[in-house]
């Protein structure tokens, strides 16, 4: 049984209705009888609370793992953020395709998406949703409503410090309406109820300021590296998504970054002096019981087999990765569900696929080539999660449904390569020595242990291709990729890029997705993304 946060995640849910609606209707006052003012008046009642906001993360409704969706009009068993990220982040890219055909899924690959599509749509929904969900927590905890209900001392502190970690968790989620938005809805907690449909953010570039500015405040507010409860937020993690975004700032911003890139090298080199860095062990962080990584991990969403039962998560990524004659009780669980898997591309960036060497190299070996995307023995099945701890035995759901294995948010790996990117494009020698250093840590670790991995020089395709070894299903690939003006360029081509078998460039309006119609027909205030 996983600690913490997780614990109280079944007593959370008899204060979910009080926190906010759906998002159809964002300003709906609770019906129930568990009011704000009941949720709110003990310290344990906020603690419940914050569960909820960590728990939009890894849950799709009040019931699980169906029953009381968050998000109507979103079939629940897609409707985790999870899930619905990654599908965005990792179809559309040469790192996984996906046999099935439900609504809108093959939109991904083929690159033909509108803005009716459903697995967008909830994408943004939920986004929304967890905002709202963090914003009315901190409008609950502010200093003065906290000592108007007699809560001081320790207990006040303590809620100070999960206000600071709901605002981080808002801006995480507008990180991914930056990233895959652009321009969402600018909902904050000093918002009035009922003052009317919420403005969008004036441009991109000042959403990101306004993240900038969140996390950069955030640093004296969060507690230490390390000391908070596992899975909860804390001063690195505000470190490391600001390294993230000023790596990315020449998309975000739309001007150079020269002056960024001295910036992301600080903030990783932050996370990493605070005492995270590499674990032994590749594999296992991925397996059941990788809540154990703690040098490595910085955030994750925590998945428990008993206590975050839904169908997206990891629970998607494993069962969906497993089909024909694959072994499900390999990975933990009872069956497979013959979805996605990796085209050659990235098969093709190791130099041995077997993983003997490499042992991040983690496949099936299926047909390489995928002459029919909806066959699922065509294209490498890849095996990195599996719902199965380092002693060997499954996680902790004995039916083999739901699965214990946390999702990544921040590793000390990315920030290794955040810094080797950045030390290579507008950083000093010392630092592009530094960098060479991380890199070959990184493939001693891969190659476990042994030093047949070195490489003497790097280059910047060289950390892209490295970034793709290391982090390929964790999310990074669609924003890598359009960093290095390779998303939707004719240089680079990957199987069925664009719905066609040699693959084919694409629009560059792609690099950004639509706004929702539902939302636009709902909001006066929202304008569509430019192409749209």
């Amino acid at each position: 049984m996983k600690n913490n946060m997780l614990k109280i995640f079944g007593s959370m849910l008899l204060v979910a209705g009080t926190l906010a609606s759906c998002t159809k209707d964002l300003d709906r006052t609770p019906t129930n009888d568990v009011t704000s003012e009941v949720v709110y008046s003990t310290y344990a009642g906020y603690k419940q609370a914050a569960a909820k906001v960590y728990g939009a993360f890894a849950l799709t409704g009040n019931d699980g793992p169906a029953g009381n969706p968050d998000i109507l009009g979103l079939d629940e068993g897609t409707a985790d953020f999870t899930r619905l990220f990654w599908k965005a982040q990792e179809l559309s890219t040469d790192e996984a395709v996906v046999s099935w055909n439900d609504e809108g899924i093959r939109d991904f690959h083929n690159m033909n998406w509108t803005a009716n599509n459903p697995m967008l749509t909830g994408l943004y929904n939920r986004m929304v949703y967890q905002i709202t969900v963090a914003n009315e927590f901190m409008r609950e905890s502010t200093p003065e409503k906290v000592a108007a209900r007699g809560i001081t001392g320790a207990d006040a502190e303590e809620i100070s410090k999960l206000r600071a970690e709901a605002r981080f968790l808002r801006a995480f989620q507008y990180w991914v309406g930056m990233d895959l938005f652009a321009r969402p809805p600018k909902i904050l907690d000093t918002d009035q109820f009922g003052a009317g449909a919420p403005v969008q953010w004036e441009s991109r570039l000042a959403l990101f300021d306004w993240i900038e500015s969140e996390l950069i405040a955030l640093q004296s507010e969060l507690k230490a590296p390390k000391t908070n409860e596992t899975g909860r937020v804390d001063q690195a993690a505000a470190w490391a998504l600001l390294s993230r975004i000023y790596l990315n700032a020449e998309i975000y911003r739309e001007e150079t970054t020269t002056a960024y890139y001295p910036k992301v090298i600080e903030f990783s080199k932050k996370v990493i002096d605070a005492g995270f860095g590499l674990e032994d062990n590749y594999r296992q962080l991925f397996l059941a019981d990788n809540h154990l990584n703690v040098k490595e991990n910085i955030l994750s969403v925590r998945y428990d087999g008993n206590q975050t039962k839904n169908y997206g998560g990891t629970t998607f990524i494993i069962h969906a990765s497993i089909g024909d004659n694959m072994s499900a009780a390999a990975f933990g669980v009872n069956g497979g569900w013959f979805g996605i898997r990796t085209t050659k591309n990235l098969v093709e960036l190791f130099e041995d696929n077997s993983g003997e060497t490499d042992r991040r190299a983690q496949f099936f070996a299926n047909n390489l080539e995928i002459n029919d995307i909806s066959k699922f023995t065509d294209g490498y099945a890849v095996t990195k999660f599996k719902n199965v701890k380092r002693n060997g035995s499954a996680g902790s759901d004995a039916t083999g449904d739901f699965v214990d294995t946390d999702f990544p948010l921040f590793r000390a790996a990315e920030m290794y390569l955040n810094y080797a990117e950045a030390a290579l494009k507008g950083g000093t020698p010392a630092e592009q020595a530094q960098a060479l250093i991380y890199i070959n840590d990184l493939r001693v670790r891969a190659y476990n242990g042994s030093n047949d991995g070195k490489v003497a020089t790097i280059t910047k395709d060289f950390i892209l291709d490295e970034r793709a070894r290391e982090l390929h299903w964790e999310g990074f690939r669609r924003t890598d990729l359009i960093r290095y003006q390779k998303f939707t360029d004719g240089s680079y081509l990957w199987p069925w890029k664009g719905g066609v078998k040699e693959g084919r460039a694409m629009p560059d309006h792609l690099r950004i997705y639509p706004i929702p119609v539902s939302d636009l027909s709902a909001n006066p205030n929202l304008e569509q993304n430019t192409g749209y």
